[in-house]
């Protein structure tokens, strides 16, 4: 399987920026690693996948999988959609449930209040579901938001299926294959996942707001 390849970023490489860590769970890493991290790790395991399977599969090693797994390690979006690929799911699968949501009665309708987040910090990436959460879904409809020099990474990277969407507010660099577009307000994009991408806000001082729609194929 080959989701989720790591690819040489043409151009300069962006400067990291340090931010801070949300609120910590009680074992003192932050909340939403925890509940990232354990989700990957029901999904592995209903699978009956090994870490060493899935280590083999992704070209991660396997003490960083189970430093994931554990919640110790915050993933960037690009290991999040290898790991899905691997697990057979897409990236809305390792989302949360919804706050004080029914999954039943909310299969059709998201609330406001009520849209399940993944929020990689160190990136300064989050990602809203706006569409019911679960394993089987192959549609996905996603607010992404992302903070003044937030960033997918240096490196391009690839998964399965398709995906689209609308720059709401501020701007966004989209990267696919060997060309850089600068997307503002109003500008739209679709693309196959399996080409190599990657995106971020180049802005130093302003949030950049993207609907994003996500399909497996």
């Amino acid at each position: 399987m080959s989701g989720g390849r790591r690819l040489r970023k043409p151009g300069a490489a962006e400067p990291s920026r340090k931010r801070k860590a949300p609120s910590a769970a009680p074992g003192g890493e932050p909340a939403m690693d925890v509940a990232v991290g354990r989700r990957i790790r029901d999904l592995r395991r209903d699978r009956k996948l090994s870490l060493e399977t899935v280590a083999a599969e992704t070209a991660l090693s396997i003490g960083f999988l189970s430093q994931i797994e554990r919640g110790l390690s915050s993933p960037s979006l690009r290991v999040l959609a290898t790991l899905a690929d691997v697990l057979g799911v897409g990236i809305a699968a390792l989302f949360g449930s919804s706050p004080g949501g029914d999954a039943a009665s909310d299969s059709v309708v998201t609330r406001g209040a009520q849209r399940p987040e993944l929020k990689l910090w160190r990136t300064g990436v989050s990602k809203q579901l706006l569409s019911a959460a679960g394993a089987d879904n192959k549609l996905n409809l996603f607010l992404v938001h992302l903070e003044p020099g937030g960033s997918t990474g240096d490196e391009l990277y690839t998964h399965d299926g398709e995906e689209a969407g609308l720059v709401l507010d501020g701007e966004m660099m989209l990267t696919v294959d060997a060309e850089t577009w600068s997307l503002k307000t109003g500008d739209s994009f679709r693309f196959a996942s399996r080409r190599p991408h990657r995106f971020s806000n180049p802005s130093d001082d302003a949030k950049a707001v993207v609907l994003w729609v996500n399909c497996v194929t």
